[in-house]
């Protein structure tokens, strides 16, 4: 089997509505816009997709395929994934690739052999679970109140722990933690994402505060290009580190994270940004032979296949971006995220565009 054509098929993504925003300094929900999605078809009539739904997706995805993937994937095996990710690494070194599209290749991939044995990729992957709690990650909110009121119609709806995206003010945003503490109370998992807002001194102000308020992980509170600032962070602080999530790597910068002690919790893995499917796995077990856990970021499909496949992750991340809470389709009654069941990555309608995807373009939106 050879892989034939490669393929940019452009999609809208209608903007969030209602809109929502980030913390202080970084920009808020996008505006509609052309999304992507790749296609890789076979001469055995096999394909695989892999959707690219960020600000400006379709021009740079249809530039790459048509300057450097297509003549690298016409005529190769597309069941030679491992072959494919190292390719694409060493494209890399010269086209110095955006980080989403290191691993938009490797997801079609596993979703064209999935296809091919008309199993779920999470299955191929080894397969660790069937169901794994979500947790209510929140978009920045205006007040205090708008987010314990949204913490309260999360804990309604099923969700089993709640991740603050807050303001990016070391001092208010541990304000905000310690008001959702005492409104919980102890038995809520809580988390904390800074969004890299901080520098060294404001990072630990704001984790001793979590600390001390029993905070199950600490994420991202600077950019993470010291290694050598987290680990100093997580000597100052006793609250878990959940890092390298944005840096460029793979389980290569993970690696990195974990030798110097600042993954006290563990790392992130997710196939938009750890290199695909094939990243997030190495990552996943780089970092079960420390012991420590790898959180798959995003609430997408291909992320649920992740969190099905690796027995170090805790749970299903799931956005919440507006004060009216809804729960996320993928989300049952009790909390809980079940393992996909159609073969490949079984994103919906995936073989007529754009209308039948409609449906997932929207989710992400």
């Amino acid at each position: 089997m050879k892989i034939t054509h490669v393929e940019v098929h452009r999609i809208h993504v209608p903007a969030a509505n209602p809109p929502f925003r980030w913390r202080e300094g970084l920009g808020g929900s996008a505006p509609a816009g052309d999304g992507a999605v790749l296609r890789i078809g076979t001469d055995a009539g096999v394909e695989g997709v892999a959707v690219f739904t960020r600000p400006g997706a379709f021009a740079a995805l249809d530039d790459l395929v048509d300057r450097v993937f297509r003549d690298e994937l016409v005529g190769q095996d597309p069941l030679q994934r491992e072959w494919i990710w190292h390719r694409v690494w060493e494209l890399d070194r010269i086209e110095e690739l955006p980080l989403p599209t290191l691993g938009l290749i490797d997801v079609a991939l596993w979703d064209l052999a999935g296809r091919l044995h008309d199993v779920p990729v999470w299955r191929l992957l080894g397969g660790f679970r069937t169901e794994i709690p979500a947790y209510a990650s929140t978009a920045t909110f205006a007040t205090v109140e708008e987010f314990l009121d949204v913490a309260d119609q999360c804990l309604a709806l099923g969700y089993r722990a709640i991740k603050l995206h807050a303001w990016g003010d070391a001092r208010r945003d541990a304000a905000l933690c310690r008001a959702l503490r005492e409104h919980v109370g102890p038995d809520v998992e809580l988390m904390y994402d800074g969004s890299a807002g901080f520098d060294l001194p404001d990072a630990v102000y704001l984790g001793a505060a979590l600390s001390d308020l029993g905070y199950l992980w600490y994420e991202e509170p600077m950019r993470e290009f010291s290694v050598s600032a987290y680990a100093q962070l997580a000597r100052a602080v006793k609250v878990p580190l959940l890092v390298a999530e944005t840096s460029d790597g793979a389980h290569m910068n993970s690696a990195d994270f974990i030798r110097a002690g600042a993954a006290t919790f563990g790392v992130r893995a997710s196939t938009t940004l750890r290199g695909g499917m094939t990243g997030a796995m190495r990552t996943a077990h780089l970092a079960d032979s420390f012991r420590v856990r790898a959180e798959v970021h995003g609430s997408d499909i291909p992320n649920q296949h992740l969190c099905m496949a690796i027995s170090n992750t805790t749970y299903y991340e799931s956005l919440v971006t507006a004060t009216t809470v809804v729960r996320e389709r993928h989300v049952d009654a009790n909390g809980l995220v079940h393992a996909p069941t159609g073969p490949g990555i079984a994103l919906p309608g995936h073989l007529d565009y754009p209308g039948e995807l409609a449906p997932y373009v929207e989710k992400l939106a």
